[in-house]
């Protein structure tokens, strides 16, 4: 179950990076499996550490900014019952 931080709109919203992680998931797994470049140690490494750094850098923006909108949703909602 995702944590209480990530309602279902914040989930919509960060769908937009969450098919970017796909993708990049995706690569890593067909390149890990099928490598048709042939292996060479400094171009390899070089790729998936391309790769999996941009992975990861993803996720963490994806993370913060969920944390960003969930914030910005629970204030505007606090806002509103004030002002009732």
């Amino acid at each position: 179950m995702l944590p209480s931080t990530f309602d279902r709109e914040t989930i919509l919203d960060l769908t937009v990076n969450m098919i970017p992680l796909g993708i990049l998931l995706f690569f890593i797994v067909a390149f890990g499996l099928v490598n048709p470049f042939g292996w060479d140690n400094v171009i390899s490494s070089l790729q998936f550490g391309i790769l999996i750094a941009s992975f990861v850098l993803l996720a963490i923006l994806t993370y913060y900014s969920g944390k960003a909108i969930s914030e910005a949703e629970a204030e505007m909602d606090g806002d509103e019952d004030h002002s009732a």
